[in-house]
């Protein structure tokens, strides 16, 4: 059977999914909630996107220190990823870490931007609605 993403890449994304960074982690509580939608450790062969908005085509690296004696390599993974028609953003840990809440609205606006302009919206709240039991 041949797959379409190597099972070998597929599996790593699942392992960091499994076992988030802090800044990751902080980041996703705060947009998981907003349309469209984000995804964590998103395949874009032969790279794993640390956050993507799929229809924004928005990719987000969360770096810590070990990025300073990668940064060729950096550079020539978001060059390949924007010839793919991504946009790359990256955003260190420790300053992740230190306004959770900035970055979270920086992402959220350059999604806005990559939409054209259409700012992601929450899921609406479900408060002050009563719950209508379903029909079996």
């Amino acid at each position: 059977m041949r797959h379409r993403i190597d099972p070998e890449l597929t599996r790593r994304a699942r392992e960091l999914r499994n076992n988030p960074m802090p800044a990751e982690l902080a980041i996703w509580h705060l947009v998981s909630r907003y349309r469209p939608a984000f995804t964590r450790q998103l395949v874009v062969a032969p790279f794993i996107i640390d956050l993507a908005c799929r229809r924004a085509k928005l990719g987000v690296e969360f770096d810590g220190s070990q990025h300073f004696e990668q940064a060729a390599a950096d550079q020539r993974r978001t060059e390949y990823l924007e010839r793919k028609g991504w946009r790359i953003i990256r955003l260190w840990n420790s300053d992740v870490l230190a306004n959770a809440e900035g970055a979270a609205e920086h992402i959220l606006s350059e999604a806005a931007e990559c939409l054209g302009g259409t700012h992601p919206q929450p899921l609406p709240s479900r408060e002050g609605r009563s719950r209508t039991p379903r029909s079996r």
